[in-house]
């Protein structure tokens, strides 16, 4: 997909502050640190979009980018953060609950899984947590280029076991620094906003 333009729109902190415009929306989620800024970025070829740090955590509300000024790449808090305190964790996991709980099937999770570490209890228990809300999230291994050729075959493997799966369901590797992966994350998210811009016709059709 050509990038024509992307733009930041808004921080939200607070569940009343959620975009509720219609528009498709690509949400990334995944542990603190797992590189969803970096990927977001060479996603929308642009360096410093989305913000990245190596200090977990830095995430810590709702961040929308309006893309192509048809749908939102939209930053969700990373989990599993340990220093946070116990009252901020509880209010990024009610900020989640709710944007989770509204986007219903205009939103499209790509869920992101630590490809040097692989699925932890916590990749887990938010895979089963989406999929019970009725998401079916794409499942990228990030930061592959630093996993040797020889164990990538296993840790995909490993990955989709511990995740649970379908069998037809792929885990992807990927890469924001060789751009490895980047172009089947791209046909994924093409394929959702085709099928989006298909049911307002659906939904129409006498």
């Amino acid at each position: 997909m050509k990038i024509e333009n992307a733009e930041f729109v808004r921080s939200v902190t607070q569940g009343h502050q959620l975009i509720q415009d219609g528009l498709p929306e690509i949400a990334f989620v995944g542990r603190s640190n797992v590189g969803k800024s970096s990927l977001m970025n060479r996603l929308l070829a642009r360096k410093g979009l989305a913000r990245t740090s190596s200090t977990p955590g830095r995430t810590q509300s709702v961040n929308y980018f309006l893309v192509n000024r048809r749908f939102y790449f939209v930053d969700l808090p990373g989990y599993g953060y340990a220093k946070a305190s116990k009252q901020d964790r509880q209010r990024w996991a009610e900020l989640m609950a709710q944007y989770l709980g509204q986007t219903g099937g205009r939103s499209l999770l790509v869920q992101l899984i630590d490809g040097k570490v692989g699925a932890t209890d916590l990749d887990c228990q938010a895979s089963e947590y989406l999929t019970s809300l009725g998401h079916a999230p794409v499942v990228v291994a990030t930061k592959i280029d630093k996993v040797p050729q020889s164990r990538r075959v296993r840790g995909i493997k490993t990955i989709h076991q511990s995740l649970d799966l379908a069998s037809e369901a792929a885990v992807i590797p990927v890469s924001a620094v060789s751009g490895e992966g980047i172009k089947q994350v791209w046909n994924q998210i093409s394929a959702f906003l085709d099928h989006s811009s298909e049911e307002p016709r659906k939904a129409g059709t006498p």
